[in-house]
């Protein structure tokens, strides 16, 4: 379609139509020039220059691999209706049996009566008949009800800004079906309702804008969306409570928190506010964010009886991004206390355990779940002696299902055309599927190695020593360093002790946590041949896992509505900065008076690019 041409005679329509809808003032009429036209797989949108509407180019990523899960989604709930047709029809027919084999006991029975008797023919011709008409029709009922399609799903992006999102859901995901987009800003949703139009009639079918508070919408549509998509600017935290009661049974529910500050340990007391957890700042404090996160939404669930179950938990760039499907139980809500635990990590070594919530106790059918025994470790570190920081509760489930990794990678891999951010996600993925899935949180090599103060083994010598020793080890997708191991702290420390008999250390003051730890003789001996595993499949076939960023100025942009100025060039770049004092020198009509300060204004963004 011609854009421009049909954007400035449709202008007018849409805001009567908004008008019309949510009794919103008419849009006042814009200038094309104004507007950069930005294109995103399939969609594209239009974007003023004063940053009125938020957006991220950044976010291509997120976007991408949300596409991904939600066409999963839709394979994995068209086959979970087709096994669930083919139980009740199963069920039908044993149903139907069953009553035929007794009519023939019965009848066989009144056979022999009536040759005693003499009288019993006109029972057996009505107990024949009955349970022909109780087996031949219940099962077509059963088939004709249990071929019913599947109804496409409803999706609903509670916070959609300039509508990019679910404009790309309507356009990209075959056989997707409303999309509703909901802001509570009055020029996000002009924005998202002049790129619907700019976007074709596929778009203006298939999604549409309201202007509302999403958590009122939400509690007020309960059960209404397949998937429920929160990508807020910040913390999601105030969402949820509405968001797990949105969703169907079996829907999804994706969820990005971008206050990774808040959640990686800079500020414990607000993430204990926001999340209702306490953050550790450990190497693996990225992976614990997304455990808060996931422990977070399971609470606000629980109170609707209600469970999550993770599909898939990413943390990229700089926020974390879950994917949790949602079901109702309340029996199965009580297993939630085995799913949480508090985290107990040493001030001066890298030594971490955990401590489980609940347990379970099983006698012959019945299940009794108890609090979970404690505690798990000694006041004082059993490596260097020093005491314990406590956190949590976190998600210690697994947080990803491998057979929904397998297949959104298959799917990304399939038709990676279609996908702008294709090499990043397809990375992200390659390095989840070869996590270990039931080892929460992760070790650091190099941290390691910096408390004993020893050179470093390679990540190949290592991953040998800890599989030699009979357990299992895995990278992890949050940290290019990071290590995933079922082995005890104590396997971990004697590794490193026989690595520094062979590689000798400076001596360090007594009262150091490395020297504690060294003074101890090593209870295992390591092995530090080079073991089969000690590469996984990616490594050894050189896969790409960790990219750099594509461009400078790859993170986190302006909330919208912020006037850009020379201090945001380390977030945006000068060229985009001096873009907007471009336009600004236009609105104003270049006076002279004023030249000598937008000239400064100028030199000072050169400045501050040169220093970066």
């Amino acid at each position: 379609m011609s854009a421009p041409e049909d954007m400035a005679a449709s202008d007018e329509k849409i805001g009567d139509e908004a008008k019309h809808q949510n009794g919103d003032a008419v849009p006042a009429p814009f200038d094309l020039n104004d507007y950069t036209v930005i294109k995103e797989g399939e969609a594209e949108i239009l974007m003023h220059v004063k940053n009125e509407v938020f957006y991220n180019r950044t976010q291509v990523n997120n976007r991408d691999m949300s596409i991904a899960v939600l066409r999963t989604f839709m394979s994995k709930r068209k086959q979970e209706h087709e096994a669930k047709v083919t139980r009740k029809m199963k069920a039908g027919a044993k149903v139907a049996v069953e009553p035929t084999a007794e009519t023939e006991a019965l009848t066989n029975t009144v056979m022999d009566d009536g040759k005693s008797n003499g009288d019993s023919e006109v029972p057996q011709e009505i107990s024949q008949d009955e349970p022909c008409s109780i087996s031949e029709d219940p099962a077509p009922k059963q088939e004709g009800k249990g071929r019913g399609e599947v109804k496409p799903p409803r999706v609903l992006e509670a916070l959609s800004a300039s509508g990019l999102r679910a404009l790309r859901y309507a356009r990209e995901v075959d056989g997707i079906g409303q999309v509703v987009a909901l802001d509570n800003d009055k020029a996000s949703v002009e924005a998202c309702r002049r790129n619907i139009k700019f976007n074709g009639s596929v778009a203006s079918a298939k999604v549409e804008s309201h202007l509302a508070d999403a958590r009122v919408y939400m509690l007020t549509h309960p059960k209404e969306f397949d998937v429920v998509d929160l990508d807020p600017y910040g913390s999601p935290s105030v969402f949820l409570d509405s968001a797990v009661q949105s969703v169907v049974d079996g829907g999804i529910l994706m969820c990005t928190a971008t206050d990774m500050a808040v959640l990686c340990g800079g500020n414990g007391e607000v993430c204990y506010s926001k999340y209702g957890s306490y953050p550790l700042r450990g190497k693996y404090c990225h992976e614990m964010a997304l455990r808060i996160l996931l422990a977070c939404i399971e609470s606000h669930a629980n109170r609707y009886k209600r469970y999550i179950v993770p599909v898939l938990s990413v943390q990229m760039d700089f926020y974390v991004r879950v994917f949790v499907r949602i079901y109702t139980s309340a029996s199965a809500m009580k297993n939630t206390p085995l799913k949480l635990s508090y985290v107990y990590q040493c001030t001066c070594c890298d030594s971490f355990h955990l401590q489980p919530i609940g347990r379970t106790v099983t006698k012959n059918t019945s299940v009794r779940y108890l609090p979970g025994f404690g505690p798990v470790v000694a006041q004082e570190c059993s490596d260097c002696g020093k005491k314990y920081n406590m956190g949590g509760p976190i998600w210690s489930a697994p947080i990803h299902d491998q057979e929904w990794v397998a297949s959104i990678l298959a799917d990304v891999k399939l038709i990676k055309d279609r996908y702008p951010a294709f090499s990043r996600i397809s990375a992200v993925l390659t390095t989840i599927s070869e996590e270990l899935p039931d080892v929460p949180l992760f070790l650091s090599l190099h941290n390691l190695c910096a408390t004993l103060k020893c050179t470093s083994p390679s990540a190949v010598i290592f991953r040998s020593a800890v599989i030699n020793a009979g357990y299992r080890i895995s990278g992890s997708h949050v940290n290019p360093l990071g290590l995933k191991t079922d082995a005890p702290m104590d396997v971990i420390w004697d590794i490193m002790r026989c690595w520094v008999k062979n590689h000798p250390v400076k001596a360090q003051l007594p009262d150091q946590a490395g020297s504690v730890i060294l003074a101890k003789e090593p209870v295992l001996q390591a092995n530090f041949a080079r073991a089969v595993a000690s590469l996984s499949k990616a490594q050894a076939k050189k896969v790409a896992r960790f990219l750099p960023n594509p461009e400078r100025h790859w993170g986190p942009k302006l909330r919208a509505g912020r006037q850009i100025t020379s201090k945001h060039v380390s977030l945006l770049g000068a060229d985009a900065v001096n873009a907007v004092h471009n336009y600004q020198e236009e609105e104003e009509g270049g006076g002279g008076g004023d030249e000598d300060e937008r000239e400064s204004k100028r030199k000072k963004t050169e400045d501050s690019t040169s220093t970066n």
